[in-house]
């Protein structure tokens, strides 16, 4: 996919810079040309040994080398690269970026460098979130940076947040896009118009509570990007989620609620080719939402639920013969005897089972287990993977049937 780009990495003082190897091994597993520069302090937490061993290259710290007086030319980094990413960036490299100090050979590249600059923030929430960080970011965003935006989770001060770094091989997945550079695909796939949905639904209680689940909206968005990778034009139609779509092929519409997502996916399914129902809807709204925060009382609380409208079994009595519909079931027990009922009582092409059973599979995780089920009684085992990786495994099987 990146045959003889040239691609230069700058990895920054953060403890995300193990990510950098796992990064550079990729690249060079498709065959791009890889050079390294580090800044001081990175050494701290990888070597420069390792990435050399990795990119082939020698890796360029310091703006000479001391033992010779060799002097690593940064113009001539710069004009040599077909993209430079910068993974990790810290706050301290990213502010030093927006304000164009040039204090080591990584911002005298960067300012240096003629070719499309990808910038990988990693670091804690709060750092993030701070004023001065999103205004830097802005900046970057101005001058013409990339930012691919960090993820949520666990992060190294114990915290749980936005601040880390993109994995590596969604990294990879940008770089390709940004290149115009895909897979040879299925005629069947490009430019067939597909719906997903993601993420969870919030159904109010009051105005300040509401009734939600542990969706993060990961699974659906990993999989709207992978068929805009694989050339199908995505209408993504997403709850509440931390998560952004990156690919250009990729409409997002914003909801909030059941009722929300229902009426969206009614309105837009009779234009596509077809559906995969990821989000992980509310069964049951309150039936009488409070206009203001309810007040702790003496008296005992009695929610009245009444239930939602059912997105898959209202497309699956919608769907014609040239269309098809997947869903996916999250199940507790009885698994595949409960996916398979789902699937014939919504009208499923086929659904994809994952279980709260599996370790590391199901809401929150950046992995999942799956199995898929589908209408001629094929069952197809997954081990546990990456959310990518299994949106790679779906999107695969969907090129089997259409």
């Amino acid at each position: 996919m990146l045959e003889n780009r040239k691609i230069l990495i700058g990895v920054t003082g953060s403890i995300a810079a193990y990510k950098a190897a796992i990064l550079i091994r990729l690249l060079v597993k498709e065959q791009a040309s890889v050079k390294v520069i580090m800044t001081p302090l990175a050494k701290e937490f990888i070597t420069p040994l390792t990435l050399a061993a990795l990119s082939k290259n020698p890796v360029l710290v310091d703006f000479y080398n001391p033992e010779n007086g060799e002097w690593n030319n940064h113009v001539d980094l710069g004009m040599w690269a077909d993209a430079y990413i910068i993974a990790p960036a810290t706050a301290n490299t990213i502010a030093k970026m927006a304000n164009g100090i040039a204090d080591n050979l990584l911002l005298t590249a960067y300012l240096s460098a003629r070719c499309p600059v990808f910038v990988v923030p990693a670091m804690d929430m709060d750092m993030l979130s701070h004023p001065a960080t999103q205004r830097n970011i802005e900046r970057l965003k101005q001058y013409g940076s990339i930012i691919l935006e960090p993820e949520t989770g666990e992060l190294a001060s114990g915290l749980i947040g936005k601040g880390r770094m993109e994995e590596p091989d969604r990294i990879v997945d940008a770089l390709g896009q940004h290149f115009n550079l895909k897979k040879k695909i299925l005629s069947r796939l490009k430019d067939k118009k597909i719906l997903v949905t993601a993420g969870p639904t919030r159904e109010p209680i009051d105005a300040v509570r509401f009734v939600s689940n542990y969706s993060s909206g990961k699974m659906g968005y990993a999989i709207a990007e992978k068929l805009a990778y694989y050339g199908a034009k995505i209408t993504l139609v997403s709850g509440p989620s931390d998560e952004k779509p990156a690919s250009a092929g990729i409409k997002l519409k914003k909801v909030k609620t059941a009722a929300e997502m229902h009426r969206e996916c009614i309105k837009v399914f009779g234009l596509m080719d077809g559906a995969i129902l990821v989000a992980a809807v509310a069964d049951y709204r309150p039936r009488h939402p409070s206009n203001e925060k309810i007040k702790r009382s003496k008296e005992k609380l009695i929610i009245e639920l009444a239930e939602n409208p059912d997105i898959a079994a209202s497309l699956g009595a919608m769907k014609k013969k040239h269309q098809f519909l997947a869903g996916f079931a999250l199940e507790t027990q009885h698994g595949t005897e409960n996916a398979m009922k789902k699937l014939i009582k919504k009208n499923f092409d086929f659904i994809v089972l994952n279980s709260l059973q599996d370790r590391g599979a199901g809401f929150e995780s950046d992995t999942n287990k799956i199995t898929i089920l589908d209408k001629h009684n094929r069952i197809i085992e997954f081990p546990l993977k990456s959310k990518q990786e299994v949106a790679e495994d779906i999107v695969q099987y969907l090129q089997t049937i259409i």
